[in-house]
């Protein structure tokens, strides 16, 4: 009589289990994955909502008046809702910007629930007005450009030989006749 080859029903139901913890394991593993990557986009869609209101409230043109404002806007197939607080930061003419924005699904504004906050400064006394140039004229030779030369200076020459070259030509050294 031979003996049959083979793999009992216990050694099948254990094999069956290790698999199944393995699956599920490996399940989770890709579920957790894709939570994090939602979740980095909406960080990062928030992060650009807070750069974009920021640089809205720089390119204004004016100074910020200090308090908070609140909006929501549509952004990305999403609701959004972001906070600016404009705060002083402590030097004469210089603003402290912070935006905070969230998902806007929710019906009241939690303090919790930001994703992302970005934070700049705007000041109006962090450069003067109108920048001077270095140069005497910067606008090249043959060109319509203005002048950025304060009206009470005298206007400097824009022909090439004197912009670009020194003031006085290098002395020659006296040639000798023999070779």
């Amino acid at each position: 009589m031979s003996r049959q080859r083979g793999f009992t029903l216990i050694e099948v139901l254990v094999a069956l289990v290790i698999v199944a913890l393995g699956m599920s394991a490996l399940l989770e593993t890709l579920g957790s994955a894709a939570d994090t990557s939602t979740w980095l986009r909406d960080k990062t869609f928030a992060q650009w909502i807070g750069f974009n209101q920021m640089e809205q409230t720089r390119l204004s043109g004016s100074a910020p008046s200090a308090g908070t404002s609140d909006g929501e806007l549509d952004y990305a197939g999403r609701h959004w809702r972001w906070r600016q607080e404009v705060s002083d930061a402590g030097f004469p003419g210089v603003y402290r910007i912070d935006v905070k924005v969230e998902h806007a699904d929710t019906s009241t504004v939690d303090d919790s629930a930001w994703i992302a906050t970005v934070t700049g400064g705007m000041g109006t006394a962090v450069s003067p007005q109108q920048m001077q140039s270095l140069y005497p004229d910067p606008a090249l030779p043959g060109s319509s450009a203005p002048s950025s030369a304060p009206s009470s200076a005298p206007a400097a020459s824009s022909t090439p030989g004197s912009f670009f070259t020194p003031a006085t030509p290098p002395a020659t050294p006296p040639s000798t006749g023999a070779q």
